[in-house]
């Protein structure tokens, strides 16, 4: 396992995994080269000589010089990204994440928040089993559509999740169809964020499966999580989730607003793999705006020592 260290971070990230890869894009291995076309013959001596440009230095490197490729990826992005941090307000520059992992961790419903089944349902859970310090953002229902909050989680390099309700988006479909193209997964929240455990199953169907049938008509993919309104939840709740396509329920183990942060553990602290609630939300109901609140967020965040991760490399 080798180790590479970003510059003004402090921290250490494996890169095994992504190692790998690089090794493979640089020594050309594999059946075709990457345009999907039959190896070219070797070049030449002559013409290996007169192909000594950084490219190709790193390749006649091997595995030394794929380790460095990508350590100068790491420093150009983390350099782009205390740029961006300057200009939206932050003091420090948010830690990048580090790969996603080769096998995703095997979620389970936590403690204290299961339903009496005989059937396997999807896992409610408010953290992701991992040692790494990450922590994951979702945002949920889709009611506030701020441009700068766009621009804010592009230029940051910020991954986020988005759980959207039918009835606060329809508005504004285009919206998160840039939000989609930007690289956000977008998941189901029903249609009408209703109490679900007050919904007879026929009805909970409804506000779940038609949500999964109206974003993937929308947006091009059916989702694979759910989160219930409020957290609420019953058996009739994972057992319809469970019909219509829905593989996990991740909830929340704290939430972001643009003054606070809220903690559900008693310690009121980050842990690994903790995942992030905030909202949709402006002035009109917070006191301050979305950058804000992701300013609030990611001041936590990065002061204890954390990365924000994509949600959907580890679920």
């Amino acid at each position: 396992m080798q180790l590479v260290r970003q510059k003004g971070n402090a921290r250490v990230y494996r890169v095994g995994v992504v190692l790998t890869a690089l090794v493979v894009a640089a020594t050309g291995s594999g059946c075709a080269g990457g345009d999907g076309q039959a190896p070219r013959p070797a070049p030449s001596a002559a013409g290996r000589q007169g192909a000594r440009g950084p490219a190709a230095q790193d390749k006649a490197a091997g595995p030394s010089g794929a380790l460095s490729a990508y350590a100068g990826k790491v420093k150009r992005a983390q350099a782009a990204r205390a740029a961006a941090a300057k200009k939206w307000g932050l003091e420090q520059t948010p830690l990048a994440a580090p790969p996603p992992p080769a096998v995703k961790p095997t979620i389970t419903t936590r403690k204290g928040f299961e339903v009496e089944d005989g059937d396997e349902l999807p896992p409610v859970f408010t953290t992701v089993p991992t040692k790494e310090k990450i922590v994951f953002l979702t945002i949920d229902d889709g009611a506030e559509k701020d441009p700068e909050l766009l621009r804010m989680m592009s230029e940051l390099q910020i991954p986020y999740s988005a759980f959207l309700s039918d009835y606060v988006i329809d508005d504004d479909y285009e919206y998160f169809e840039k939000m989609r193209d930007r690289g956000v997964a977008l998941h189901n929240h029903t249609l009408n964020h209703p109490y679900l455990p007050g919904l007879s199953y026929s009805a909970q169907k409804r506000e779940i499966c038609s949500q999964q049938d109206r974003l993937q008509k929308r947006y091009g993919t059916r989702p694979r999580l759910f989160r219930p309104p409020y957290g609420s939840y019953n058996k009739d709740t994972l057992r319809v989730a469970k019909s219509c396509g829905i593989e996990a329920v991740p909830l929340w183990a704290s939430e972001a607003f643009p003054d606070r942060m809220e903690w559900r553990e008693w310690d009121r602290d980050l842990h690994p793999g903790d995942i992030v609630l905030t909202h949709f939300r402006g002035r009109g109901e917070w006191k301050g705006t979305m950058p804000d609140m992701i300013r609030r967020v990611m001041r936590t965040v990065t002061a204890k020592g954390y990365a924000v991760a994509k949600l959907e490399d580890y679920v």
